[in-house]
């Protein structure tokens, strides 16, 4: 992918187990998103659409760094299915099979497996109610909300509930409500999950600033640690979500997350694109 002229942009189009991005590669320059930039992208019907956009830049002490945004024009503190899409792009082009790179998360690590799949070291949970952030001191583990949630914070919120069925869960409906609940200052991603078998789970999510979601990956970590917490599951968990399947360890150095990556295409956004947001 070549860098940017004056009079258009390049971007790839990737997903993670159907959660999907848009990839811009800003290395060799200054960064080019802008909250308005993302939400034009972000339109599925005038833009290309997306649940995150992925901007690639340049790093002292990393092989690549990397911010994102929602489609709604919001920053997002972590990802973890765009870091392993674009963990993966730029391992292909350093001729690498592992690589670190630099987050809002701090420094992290990704590996591409045997099988093509490729993993992501997305550190340590954060279990204190100040790094979430909550708005005020709070059970992390039993959250004084309707159905007994567990606050847990991956570089972003997540509140995560387990549920008798996630299949039957209104996601349209219960996502905002939690998603801007006063407990939460920052608003929060919402996972909704049932155990299905041993270390085994179904999770539904509803994503801060992006809404449903096929998947995400945060969130797989978020929900894997807050089973493992709350007793139900082993700290290795298999999700099965609405677009494919993640793994998740929780290991001593950190929450890893697994799974599929898939190139969708590459484009160019044209010049009376970019001009009509100025």
């Amino acid at each position: 992918m070549t860098h940017a002229s004056p009079t258009d942009l390049p971007f790839l189009k990737m997903h993670g187990a159907g959660n999907d991005f848009v990839v811009i590669d800003s290395r060799g320059r200054a960064a080019v998103t802008t909250a308005a930039l993302a939400r034009a992208v972000g339109d599925r019907n005038r833009g290309v659409g997306f649940d995150q956009l992925a901007e690639i830049r340049d790093a002292d002490d990393a092989d690549f760094a990397l911010d994102f945004w929602n489609n709604d024009g919001s920053r997002a503190g972590a990802c973890g299915n765009a870091t392993r899409c674009v963990a993966d792009h730029v391992m292909r082009g350093l001729g690498k099979g592992a690589v670190t790179l630099r987050t809002s998360r701090g420094l992290l690590r990704a590996e591409r497996l045997a099988d093509g799949r490729v993993n992501v070291n997305m550190g340590h949970p954060q279990r204190l109610w100040q790094a979430v952030p909550l708005a005020q001191v709070a059970d992390m583990l039993h959250l004084p909300l309707p159905g007994d949630p567990v606050a847990l914070g991956m570089g972003n919120p997540h509140c995560v509930m387990f549920v008798a069925d996630a299949e039957v869960v209104d996601l349209a409906a219960k996502g905002p409500v939690y998603e801007h609940d006063p407990l939460f200052p920052q608003r929060t991603n919402v996972e909704f999950a049932s155990v299905i078998g041993p270390d085994r789970l179904r999770m539904r999510v509803w994503e801060r600033g992006a809404g449903i979601t096929l998947a995400c990956g945060s969130g797989a970590c978020a929900t894997a640690v807050a089973a493992h917490l709350r007793g139900l599951t082993g700290r290795r968990v298999v999700l099965e979500l609405d677009g494919g399947t993640l793994v998740v360890d929780w290991r001593e150095d950190g929450v890893w997350l697994t799974g599929p990556v898939t190139y969708v295409f590459e484009g160019r956004f044209s010049a009376g694109f970019l001009a009509a947001l100025s």
